[in-house]
């Protein structure tokens, strides 16, 4: 399936394909005269053994590493300064891989360390009665809530050999490709609406992808949007979400790929329970990270001027009692590559993982994984994933 031209690429972009959350806390560092300056940080690590049985590359192994999960480690710098009525704000983040001494990752028998360094954030804000306007680098809005109230996004999640993540100098998907489209940090303007009785839209246009070739013509930016709803429910909560994206990119002859999607989910949690459920549909949007990452990684959003068809859906319980938080989970991903990989291609993931709160900042994470991928035409990987593992965040 995978062309050494996409494994390649993959191999070098994988650092890119994770995603963000808020750390527990953070650290003020400036408080005066209406200006505030802060720091929060995230770091992880987990001892992991997979067994791949691969029928699509014709390879079977065992693996251990020692690997970061899900999120890379970052570290992000906070500022906000009061003038007038406005509140001008602005983050910037810098994420890193702790796997560069894989020597696998350059083809070259080398333990050099090659530290990269990922601005997944680089914005500023500008906050008033009227709501937020963001200028800058920021997670897309298309999928974004179905990946942030992932209830393993602390977790490691899904390998396989065929995408390169057995090995790899990045970070594991979790369920990117086997549930959700990953939210790639993009350039963008976007409006946020003031909360109105647990309800808030943001509307945002953001950089567009060359999804027929660097050869092609975008007139108009991508239009993504989310409208999500949050509220206290007695002792539990409730939040629900929709999210949208759209994009037209001309090719030579007049011919144009249409990119759009929609996404959607609920979680609800109440008395230690949760449930929490989401999916998408799409089109000309890919397998993994959407019209910027898919093209970029080597992956077709169209076969033959025909928009790649994808569907995904997630679905999630969980239960906290004292400091554990048990956590089952399935997601699963189709994609109609038509004759590119002989029909269509369907990723599937199952995790078991118990999440320990040491205390605040430091949590255990063991955590049980079943990936398989899947092609129309016979062959499949299923790849078997132990991790772990400890987060530590401030």
């Amino acid at each position: 399936m995978t062309s050494p031209r996409i494994f390649n690429t993959l191999l070098a972009l994988l650092l890119l394909l994770a995603i963000s959350q808020p750390a527990s806390a953070a650290i003020t560092l400036y408080d005066k005269e209406k200006t505030t300056f802060g720091v929060d940080g995230f770091f992880n690590t987990f001892y992991v053994t997979s067994s791949s049985d691969n029928e699509i590359g014709n390879t079977d192994r065992d693996q251990a590493r020692i690997k970061m999960g899900f999120l890379p480690n970052y570290i992000g710098f906070n500022f906000s300064k009061q003038v007038g009525d406005l509140k001008l704000g602005g983050r910037s983040s810098f994420w890193v891989s702790i796997n560069d001494s894989d020597s696998m990752i350059s083809g070259k028998d080398s333990r050099a360390t090659a530290t990269g360094i990922d601005v997944r954030q680089f914005y500023g804000t500008v906050d008033a009665a009227w709501g937020q306007v963001l200028i800058g680098k920021d997670f897309g809005l298309f999928n974004r809530s179905n990946i942030f109230l992932d209830e393993i996004l602390l977790g490691y999640g899904n390998v396989s050999d065929t995408l390169g993540l057995v090995d790899g100098g990045g970070v594991s998907f979790g369920n990117i490709g086997s549930g959700y489209i990953y939210p790639l940090p993009t350039a963008q303007i976007t409006y946020r609406t003031p909360d109105v009785s647990g309800f808030k839209l943001a509307i945002g246009l953001l950089d567009p992808s060359h999804t027929a070739g660097a050869g092609s013509e975008e007139n108009m930016p991508r239009i993504e949007s989310e409208l999500t709803f949050n509220k206290k429910i007695g002792e539990g909560s409730l939040a629900a979400w929709t999210n949208f994206m759209y994009q037209k990119s001309k090719v030579d002859g007049g011919n144009s790929i249409k990119t759009s999607g929609v996404g959607y989910g609920l979680q609800g949690k109440i008395a230690g329970f949760g449930l929490t459920a989401s999916g998408f549909n799409a089109s000309g949007a890919g397998w993994l990270a959407g019209p910027g990452g898919d093209t970029s990684l080597g992956l077709p959003v169209a076969n033959a001027g025909d928009e790649v068809d994808s569907n995904g859906y997630l679905v999630q319980g969980s239960y906290t009692y004292g400091p554990a938080r048990f956590v089952a989970s399935y997601g699963l991903t189709k994609v109609d590559y038509g004759t590119i990989f002989t029909g269509d291609l369907e990723d599937k993931t199952m995790t078991g993982a118990v999440f320990f709160a040491v205390n605040s900042a430091l949590n255990l994470v063991a955590e049980y994984n079943v990936n398989e991928i899947k092609l129309d035409s016979g062959p499949k990987e299923k790849t078997k994933t132990i991790a772990l593992g400890a987060t530590l965040s401030f």
